[in-house]
């Protein structure tokens, strides 16, 4: 058998969190399509990098990362699809990395002052909220759920 049997009995959090983290796969996955077949990765065309002497460079590290992005996001919808008892686990790690993102974006590694901000950096400050609610469903345990036959 290529995959082990689906977890999702074990699962006791919201079933909203496990489709948000698959529409979070989702998102995941466009974008790393669009970093790997874009012809520049999205690099020029969509964050508006300036290439300078180092296009090769740049569209090789998009592609790269959009590989990491579309195989991260593949993992998201099968957990949220199929292996929902790791859905708190991988919304625990979502809110790190997005958190990570947000401090790198805007913080530590932010553009000189008035300097440009890719869409992703944005995006990142939009998901930081929206995950930590989704991965606090995901960890509640329904009042009702005892109440039910299994």
């Amino acid at each position: 058998m290529l995959f082990p049997p689906s977890t999702n009995d074990d699962y006791r959090g919201s079933l909203a969190a496990a489709w948000f983290l698959v529409l979070l796969g989702v998102l995941w996955v466009v974008p790393g399509m669009i970093h790997m077949f874009l012809p520049d990765g999205g690099a020029g065309s969509i964050a508006g990098i300036d290439f300078g002497a180092q296009t090769r460079t740049i569209i090789a590290i998009f592609a790269w990362a959009g590989a990491t992005q579309f195989a991260h996001g593949l993992v998201m919808i099968a957990v949220g699809l199929r292996y929902r008892s790791l859905v708190p686990l991988l919304l625990a790690i979502s809110l790190v990395e997005r958190t990570l993102l947000s401090i790198f974006g805007w913080v530590w590694k932010a553009p000189p002052l008035g300097g440009h901000h890719p869409p992703e950096h944005y995006g990142s400050l939009v998901a930081v909220p929206l995950i930590a609610v989704f991965l606090w469903l995901s960890l509640r345990q329904p009042r009702w759920r005892g109440a039910l036959p299994s």
